[in-house]
């Protein structure tokens, strides 16, 4: 696909700033992303006062977002995942007798991972020797990749989120933003804290454009990504 970064009208950009969107054209696809979000400080907090996602604060059990199983995006993530799960080192992954003997997935539909014990099945509780957090992170850290090339496509876009839309003329439109709490559906309405909320997370020392650099050029591709560097970037 050939980029192009063509400059809105007058009108069109009035709009764009007006909604609080930097709007990149990339031909069959506008992606539209959420400026006020990707040069903000915000920053994952896990293991340093993340509340978690329950329906009272539980900072103590390290869960952060993982008290759900992760959704999975299509059946070649569910491979990818279970040929991960079958390497992980039994060290570095606390819960891999009960992947052994029952797998790694919620049912036979194969489109979300276990949840044991109240988490995650990938998710090493505090005081693990192995290392708290993501087995797959942990494990992809120990085999110098970056971890979103091993975690599910919602662990490791989480807390950017896109919405799709179809124009008339048959160009999507691809709206990058924060996750809310209304993303999560009924869940949101009982969760104690949403990371995305409030000042308790706004405490990175680059701005989100920076610090999940490699996250959105994951999401969108090299060519946007660089454009939106280029425009969001402090000087």
């Amino acid at each position: 696909m050939t980029y192009t970064y063509d400059t809105p009208t007058l009108t069109d950009m009035d709009e764009v700033e007006e909604a609080g969107f930097e709007e990149v054209d990339a031909g069959n696809t506008v992606w539209r992303f959420d400026r006020a979000f990707l040069t903000s400080r915000w920053t994952c907090i896990w293991g340093r006062g993340c509340l978690g996602i329950l329906d009272e604060p539980a900072e103590h059990l390290g869960q952060g977002c993982c008290s759900v199983g992760a959704e999975l995006g299509s059946e070649d993530e569910a491979r990818l995942l279970s040929a991960l799960a079958a390497c992980l080192d039994p060290e570095r992954f606390e819960h891999h007798g009960e992947a052994a003997e029952g797998g790694i997935f919620r049912d036979e539909k194969r489109n979300a991972t276990r949840v044991v014990d109240g988490a995650c099945i990938f998710l090493n509780r505090p005081g693990f020797a192995g290392g708290a957090g993501c087995a797959l992170h942990v494990a992809a850290v120990d085999a110098g990749e970056p971890p979103h090339h091993w975690k599910p496509s919602v662990c490791w876009q989480l807390p950017l989120k896109v919405d799709w839309e179809e124009r008339p003329d048959g160009v999507e439109v691809a709206t990058v933003r924060r996750w809310t709490r209304a993303d999560w559906g009924a869940e949101g309405e009982t969760m104690a804290w949403c990371c995305t909320e409030g000042e308790r997370a706004y405490v990175g020392e680059r701005p989100v454009v920076e610090s999940l650099g490699a996250e959105l050029e994951a999401l969108v591709g090299t060519p946007v990504h660089l454009e939106l560097s280029r425009r969001l970037s402090p000087p």
